[in-house]
């Protein structure tokens, strides 16, 4: 198992599962398992309470691959425009 994690700014906010959109300085957690199985949780920075992103499934071909989704996902979800 390897988890990444970011912290970014997203001003316009994240739809969650729990509790729908978030905003503001938030961190993204991602864990990919062995077989290339994704979750993927966001909380505000410094908060306890974790929420899922909705979707259920990911799955990578190569767990290799996490690192540069993780990235890719981070900057989609901090997006200025």
């Amino acid at each position: 198992m390897e988890m990444k994690s970011s912290i970014f700014t997203a001003t316009h906010g994240v739809m969650t599962t729990e509790v729908g959109v978030i905003s503001g300085e938030l961190e993204l957690r991602s864990t990919c398992e062995d077989d290339g199985s994704l979750t993927f949780a966001i909380t505000y920075v410094g908060a306890e309470e974790w929420y899922t992103l909705p979707g259920e499934g990911y799955r990578l071909h190569d767990p290799r691959d996490h690192e540069v989704v993780h990235r890719i996902l981070a900057t989609v979800l901090e997006r200025k425009s």
